[in-house]
């Protein structure tokens, strides 16, 4: 029987380990940064079109290669940062396996030119799918330029499994943001189809930070700084009130390498306790420095994800840090500092958070449950001005709201309100009203959630809102990556009624808003849109139309606190019974409860 085992061939092997070294533009873009950093650069220059089909190119002020070098960076297994095995235990440098840039030539047509300062010309190589076509001087700038073009063009499987440019956009904007942070010392730019992304000049963390989410987090940052013998923290924290219903805006670095590690962003969301609610995010930064004996960063291939030999201990110091932060700055009522420093202590009187493996935002039960309560004896007295107060209420412009959906006529099972006044709200969160066959609860928000949704997918279908003009312009000015999203969906967000044009950079004017939102909160909901698309973008998979519709229903719905009329409160059951859907909100959460009479009896 002949032998059938084989030595896989040069390329095939390469293609093989592309698939785990890149493995959508975002990788590309983190290896060509992290490999100018290695080469000590105080320059850097992005430049991405097709949110990285067609062009990833990488321009540095590095060091430079020689033509040997520049031959043997492409060759798998090459690198300058490991000589021997205990080198892999004192790692501070980013890009150390050898794989990257044989990986990427592997998959993508690479042109590459250097130059170091001793030499009088440069180095030009060219390769395509591993093979190289040319490699000769040229005349090039000291430092290193790769230009990585049609990625996957050989591997039209791979290519097809990308997602929209939007979302790879969204990855590279976070590998550039990461990087962007961990090095603020670097003066760095980012260009997107030749429009200028970022520009962002070498300064202070503070700076960069600015520099990167916008001009609002001047005021919100509060420093944080802890120094012990097991490590070194330092960094910036969010105010409480500026925590935001999406993640993304979090950022750990263990030597200046970013991390996800969901035991430590417990550390610092029990920090926050009762300071931000359980589905708020609050901003942070923040640096850790520790002996790379005690880490373990070979746990992940994208090296994300690293193991601490202590990591109860760090979680604890993180925690002290946080609480200090927030209590230095006055932002948490009294702070209890006579924590012992001596972390041994903590093994016997520190409470160990619940789980170590992440965690997880509990949402209520989306279902009314019932249970037995003893019944005040002054029960009559919650009925005494009820009539009264039917009649007194001031309307709101829910009316106005929910009469401009032009929604078919409410059929079905259940009865439109009787025409007495037997609807009333309920603490100002539940509508209740007497039916035929008993008597229907209303989730407020969720059914006008509902109401808004049906209406906005239909109005996104037709391609055109109504708009009520604003009599002074609203300017709004956005973060880099906020601004890039709102001209991509510009089309969408115009045809549910939003009147606006770009004035200057990252900075829009608002004429208008939907005929059905209530003015006076213009610039929450047009930046309550954003945040909730994101959310949505980060947390499910929904298109453009669907992601906008779910997203403006969330944020222009009425909240709790509000007292509407009885005609309001008829016309909103009305028209939540004519929703093609009425039983739930977008995300399926119950609008109603009905409870026959014989459900009630079971009560008694």
């Amino acid at each position: 029987m002949p032998d059938i085992i084989n030595l896989l061939p040069e390329a095939l092997a390469n293609q093989i380990a592309a698939g785990e070294v890149v493995q959508r533009p975002a990788s590309v873009v983190k290896e060509l940064l992290e490999n100018a950093i290695d080469a000590g650069a105080t320059k850097i220059q992005l430049i991405v079109k097709e949110a990285g089909r067609q062009l990833i190119q990488v321009i540095d002020n590095g060091v430079g290669m020689s033509e040997t070098d520049a031959r043997m960076c492409f060759e798998r297994h090459a690198t300058s940062k490991i000589k021997t095995s205990d080198d892999l235990f004192s790692i501070y440098t980013l890009g150390f396996r050898g794989e990257a840039m044989a990986s990427i030539a592997a998959v993508a047509q690479v042109e590459m030119k250097t130059k170091r300062s001793i030499d009088e010309l440069g180095t030009s190589i060219k390769i395509e799918a591993s093979e190289i076509k040319s490699s000769e001087p040229a005349s090039t700038s000291i430092g290193t330029s790769i230009s990585v073009k049609n990625l996957f063009f050989n591997v039209p499987a791979r290519r097809n499994f990308l997602k929209s440019n939007a979302v790879e956009m969204r990855h590279i904007s976070e590998e550039f943001h990461r990087v962007a942070l961990a090095y603020p010392s670097i003066a760095m730019s980012f260009f997107q189809n030749d429009l200028e992304i970022f520009n962002l000049p070498e300064g202070k963390l503070s700076q960069r930070i600015v520099n990167l989410f916008g001009n609002a987090y001047k005021e919100q940052l509060v420093p944080c700084e802890e120094n012990t013998d097991i490590l070194n923290i330092h960094g910036y924290i969010g105010k409480p009130e500026f925590s935001k219903k999406t993640r993304g805006e979090q950022y750990f670095f263990v030597n200046n390498r970013f991390i996800k590690n969901n035991y430590l962003h417990h550390a610092v969301m029990n920090a926050y306790k009762d300071l931000v609610g359980s589905d708020a995010f609050p901003f942070y930064v923040l640096f850790f420095e520790i002996d790379p004996i005690h880490i373990d960063i070979n746990v992940h291939p994208t090296k994300t994800e690293i193991k601490f030999d202590d990591e109860r201990t760090i979680y604890h110091i993180l925690l002290a840090c946080i609480k200090r932060g927030l209590g230095t700055h006055n932002i948490v009522p009294s702070i209890d500092f006579g924590l012992n420093v001596n972390f041994d202590t903590f093994t016997n009187h520190s409470p160990e958070p619940s789980f170590k493996q992440g965690f997880t935002t509990q949402k209520p039960e989306p279902f009314i449950s019932y249970q037995e309560k003893r019944i005040p004896h002054n029960w009559e007295s919650l009925y005494k001005d009820f009539d009264q107060d039917i009649s007194q209420n001031e309307p709101l412009k829910l009316v106005s709201r929910v009469n401009s959906m032009n929604l078919p006529t409410p059929q079905g099972t259940i009865n439109s309100i009787s025409d007495n006044k037997s609807t009333f709200q309920l603490s100002q969160n539940f509508i209740v009203s007497k039916v035929k066959s008993g008597m229907v609860i209303v989730n407020l928000q969720a059914a006008h959630e509902r109401i808004l949704y049906e209406k906005y997918i239909t109005t996104l279908h037709n391609k055109f809102g109504a708009s009520q003009q604003f009599l002074f312009p609203l300017t709004l000015q956005l973060s880099p990556l906020d601004f890039s999203m709102v001209m991509e969906m510009e089309h969408e967000i115009k045809c549910l009624g939003f009147d606006f044009s770009i004035f200057g950079k990252n900075t829009i004017v608002v004429n208008g808003i939907p005929s059905e939102i209530q003015s006076g909160n213009e610039k929450e909901i047009f930046e309550g849109l954003i945040e909730q698309y994101k959310t949505n973008q980060s947390e499910l998979k929904l298109d453009r139309t669907e992601n906008l519709a779910r997203a403006l229903a969330k944020r222009s719905s009425l909240k709790s606190g509000g007292q509407l009329s009885y005609e309001e409160m008829s016309m909103l059951i009305d028209k939540l019974f004519a929703c093609k859907m009425p039983h739930c909100d977008p995300s399926g959460n119950p609008t109603f409860v009905l409870m026959d009479e014989e459900k009630i009896r079971q009560l008694f």
